[in-house]
């Protein structure tokens, strides 16, 4: 029987000029480097498993017993790295394969002796392969929540919440926990609500995620919003408007003063509409600044200020001092009350472009909802530009979809003749059983001129305004909603989720 030393005090660093790491590592077998020098690095606890493994390989290398910590913080470290090269080349593996090669249940189940605190390898592992499946299917945010007897992990797609995997309890707390730590947030508290911020690097792709933590009464949960980087926001032919609606929005962009609102409820696009128009004219001849409520993405050419309500820098507080500094184009990240509106209209009237938005259900609205703040009308007709209401439509999946016959109480509701054929969602495996793939933007966009200021003035209401426009060449987002259902690009139940009814 040989004799394996133990290595006593040392501090090994992972070796990288040893192949087939993971297999060895399965079998407690490490290579590591002390003092210039690699060793085949064993654990009492699985030495026959690891001997075997030492042989199979054929390995030249000096075998040495490291203290039990010292091997623990080996096993980490090679963990981790591995992590990290799988990570990174995954851009050449499908996902399939990554699936099957990162099961998240099974590893998670398997290294369960290894979940001590959120600094184990298989939490960071896990937490790595969740924003790596993210970015596959992209995933506008990561729901993770505390349930009674056990926590939930859910990926909004498409506008639409669906549930990713569920995990035990304990698990979920360790996740949370490293997600404050990337976010430096504070892992001790568990009261109060913390918001932070990280970026990420995963298969190759950088990653802004903004992180909400909030306690509830069995736990607390994380929601994480992912945002593209500066690079990724699409320019205004890629935000998936029709060639109609984007020369549109060139001939806007074309003025050098007045104010660009942006409408939609949460999810609909409106930041990226904004901050793609933003990239159109930000440049070295022109001041471009913003003040947003949070700054969502690192804009390239754009001086970006953060709300701060602690410290009394509220958006209008922001817009005055945005005044202050020369500038040429204005993002007010939104009008929420009649002091902000009024700022902006009137640095729209002094000679700066000025874009923002407001959280109504159309465009008319959008005047009718400026009145109501306080905002005289001719301030409104003198200074505005145009409105944009914009909605994201899942598109059917049509790998699976098949064509049905109306519902009678939706050909009724929508106006349709009883006759009509529509598309219905199925799912299989290339939408991910959801049904759907990919989504379709549309945008009714009220552009102000001589027309529209005189159905400004003699309209007393939002509702007389509205009709008033609808004898104009003005195309209604209730209107796209239909020619979509009619040309098979969705649904019925979709085109009612995104609001048919109320557009």
């Amino acid at each position: 029987m040989f004799h394996i030393p133990t290595l006593n005090n040392v501090t090994a660093q992972v070796s990288s000029t040893q192949r087939d790491s993971s297999q060895a590592l399965r079998q407690g077998l490490l290579f590591g480097d002390i003092e210039g020098k690699t060793y085949a690095i064993l654990s009492q606890k699985e030495i026959l498993s690891a001997l075997n493994c030492y042989g199979a390989m054929e390995l030249d290398l000096p075998m040495v017993y490291l203290e039990d910590e010292a091997y623990e913080a080996l096993y980490l470290k090679t963990l981790e790295m591995l992590t990290d090269l799988q990570l990174a080349s995954s851009s050449e593996v499908n996902e399939e394969s990554f699936d099957d090669e990162f099961s998240l249940v099974d590893f998670l189940k398997n290294s369960s002796d290894l979940l001590t605190n959120e600094e184990s390898a298989p939490i960071i592992k896990f937490v790595n392969t969740l924003f790596y499946q993210a970015i596959k299917r992209r995933v506008s945010d990561i729901h993770i929540e505390t349930h009674e007897q056990k926590g939930e992990v859910r990926f909004r797609i498409d506008g639409v919440l669906s549930k990713h995997i569920d995990l035990d309890k304990a698990i979920i707390s360790l996740v949370i926990s490293r997600i404050k730590v990337i976010s430096n947030l504070d892992i001790a508290e568990k009261r109060l609500p913390q918001d932070g911020r990280t970026q990420i690097k995963i298969a190759g792709k950088s990653l802004d995620v903004r992180i909400s933590v909030l306690p509830t009464y069995h736990g607390e949960r994380v929601v994480m919003r992912l945002l593209m980087n500066a690079a990724s926001i699409p320019g205004l032919e890629e935000l998936g408007f029709d060639p109609k609606m984007t020369e549109r929005f060139y001939e806007l962009l074309k003025f050098s003063h007045g104010i660009i609102l942006v409408t939609g409820p949460t999810g609909s696009g409106k930041s990226t509409t904004l901050h793609s128009f933003l990239q159109r004219l930000s440049g070295p001849q022109k001041n471009v600044m913003s003040i947003e409520d949070p700054v969502e993405y690192d804009a390239a050419h754009v001086s970006q200020i953060p709300v701060n309500s602690k410290v009394g820098l509220t958006f209008a507080e922001g817009l005055r001092s945005i005044l202050r500094q020369d500038p040429d184009v204005i993002l007010v990240g939104e009008i929420r009350d009649g002091e902000t509106a009024s700022i902006a209209l009137q640095a729209a009237m002094t000679g700066h472009l000025v874009f923002s938005t407001l959280h109504t259900n159309n465009s008319t609205s959008a005047v009718s909802r400026l009145v109501d703040m306080g905002v005289d009308k001719f301030l409104i007709s003198s200074t505005l530009l145009g409105v944009l209401a914009q909605r994201l439509v899942r598109k059917v999946c049509h790998a699976c979809a098949v064509p049905v016959l109306i519902d009678f109480a939706d050909a009724r509701d929508l106006e349709l003749p009883k006759d009509t054929y529509v598309m219905q969602s199925v799912g299989c495996s290339q939408c991910n059983k959801t049904g759907y793939a990919g989504r379709i933007a549309i945008g009714e966009l009220l552009m102000m001129n001589d027309e529209v200021q005189l159905h400004l003035k003699h309209s007393e209401s939002d509702t007389e305004f509205r009709q008033k426009m609808k004898t104009t060449a003005m195309e209604f987002l209730a209107d796209q909603l239909i020619e979509l259902l009619l040309a098979h690009q969705t649904t019925v139940e979709e085109i009612i989720r995104v609001g048919v009814k109320e557009a």
